[in-house]
């Protein structure tokens, strides 16, 4: 007799260039990354939803500029002159200094070591003028960057996106059921990464593959929440 068991292991999501997949919701935004020794002012923003895939764009380029990668809500505690060693910087969700003094002088003493000598790519869910910022300075050289939007995925994207968690995570479906997901799942990447976790650890539980049925429940369910 053999003994099969099932771990609720934790996925590993791939942030490289083959793993991103181009729609129209993205495709100006890759354009920017990947031309990145263009950008007016070496600076360039990066803004979309959450879950939109900023984080991979922001991976992508680390990779092409070999640049350090800071979230906002630890950059007051960060070791600037060693962040900015590396020539080009990407602050990720850095519209999490606004308001935080300490996280704002921050930003804007690593805005000016990094620029004049490399790259600094910054991601936020929205425009400047949204974040709240109460450093006069930090504002007009962050507002003064270049901007590329990421959109709502469509179709495509989000089929791939659920393409790409599922093998992430090595689980199999059948192919008919990306389609019938993305016709009745909530339309954003963040959704679709939380609806194949609780799929996945569902059929975990229940010891059987991922089904429709398995779907269903899931959606019927948080349509009662």
């Amino acid at each position: 007799m053999s003994l099969q068991l099932a771990f609720d292991l934790p996925a590993r999501e791939a942030f490289r260039r083959a793993d991103f997949f181009t729609s129209v919701a993205n495709a100006h935004a890759l354009a920017a990354v990947e031309s990145w020794r263009n950008w007016p002012g070496g600076k360039m923003l990066l803004v979309g939803p959450p879950g939109s895939g900023k984080t991979h764009l922001a991976h992508i380029w680390a990779d092409l500029a070999q640049a350090r990668l800071v979230n906002g809500a630890e950059l007051a505690d960060a070791d600037l002159p060693d962040l900015a060693q590396a020539g080009s910087v990407v602050v990720e969700d850095a519209d999490a200094v606004a308001g935080r003094r300490g996280a704002e002088v921050a930003l804007f003493h690593l805005h000016n070591l990094v620029v004049p000598q490399g790259a600094l790519l910054l991601t936020a869910r929205g425009p400047v003028r949204d974040w709240g910022l109460a450093l006069p300075d930090l504002k007009s050289r962050v507002e003064a960057a270049s901007v590329a939007r990421l959109e709502a995925p469509d179709d495509a994207l989000l089929s791939a996106v659920l393409v790409k968690l599922f093998a992430d995570r090595q689980t199999a479906v059948p192919p008919a059921l990306i389609p019938w997901l993305v016709a009745r799942m909530e339309r954003s990447i963040d959704a679709a990464r939380a609806l194949v976790a609780a799929m996945d650890a569902r059929a975990l539980a229940q010891g059987r593959p991922i089904t429709r049925a398995t779907a269903q429940g899931l959606l019927d369910s948080a349509e009662t929440e």
